[in-house]
């Protein structure tokens, strides 16, 4: 129902205005703590990645006649042996902090707010599917318009597919701008907002490079959110036979 019932309830759009709303307060709220998560998560292949360009930093000098081979060694192992530091939260506080200060804890926010519409463009596809799904069945079954667990599972399937494949690039987006900058040792992978970061992703990886990981990603979230879909429909048609059974029993009674 687009307005509302004239009860004080809320329509779909004033769902949709109010659960965008909340969402863009989620996102402002919690997203220092996602950019401590993503360091976290992304601090291993930083560090090795570092050691990496230190390592070829080394061998191009000796290529160059600059280093002798046995000094050479010597300085490998030296890096093989360094033992990598503790890193908790309060490290990767502190590192944000000092790479952009207090505004660094809100880097990726832009992409976030906008992934909001994530859950919009999955409802608006999964309720336009059942919807004509149920016409067709209506039309072609004379008004028997019951949909089965396996059909609301991939439609549920379809929804979440449709809502990954369109906002996926910004996840990515905004995944670069909270990893630590200095990944790759290449001013290619440093960015210093959304904006800058398209660009050097069109320009450097072009548009496959928006779409990384996203196998693994949409065979966990559309298989979450088909389960989810399913069981919610099940759990729905379960409570209107046992609310038909109540009225049933009821009028029973009082006849």
């Amino acid at each position: 129902m687009v307005k509302g019932r004239g009860d004080g309830t809320v329509g779909m759009f004033g769902w949709l205005v109010v659960a965008a709303i909340a969402g863009s307060l989620n996102v402002l709220f919690t997203n220092p703590i996602w950019v401590l998560v993503t360091r976290m998560q992304t601090h291993t292949q930083a560090q090795r990645k570092i050691m990496d360009e230190k390592k070829e930093a080394l061998r191009r000098a000796a290529s160059e006649s600059t280093i002798a081979d046995s000094t050479l060694q010597d300085k490998l192992s030296e890096l093989d042996s360094i033992k990598p530091r503790p890193y908790g939260t309060i490290h990767a506080a502190n590192e944000v902090y000092n790479e952009a200060g207090i505004v660094g804890f809100w880097k990726g926010v832009i992409p976030a707010l906008i992934m909001v519409c994530n859950p919009s463009i999955q409802f608006m596809i999964y309720e336009s599917s059942l919807k004509h799904l149920r016409a067709k069945r209506a039309a072609k079954k004379q008004g028997n318009t019951s949909i089965s667990a396996l059909e609301v599972f991939l439609v549920g399937a379809i929804a979440k597919l449709g809502a990954t494949v369109s906002t996926y690039p910004l996840l990515v987006v905004k995944s670069r701008l909270q990893a630590k900058q200095e990944i790759g040792g290449s001013s290619s992978y440093r960015y210093s907002g959304t904006f800058d970061a398209v660009l050097k992703m069109i320009r450097y990886e072009g548009l496959p490079g928006f779409y990384k990981g996203m196998s693994t990603k949409i065979v966990q979230s559309v298989f979450a959110a088909s389960v989810l879909f399913m069981v919610k429909e099940e759990l729905v048609k379960a409570f209107m036979v046992v609310a038909d059974k109540s009225k049933k029993v009821v009028s029973n009674i009082s006849s």
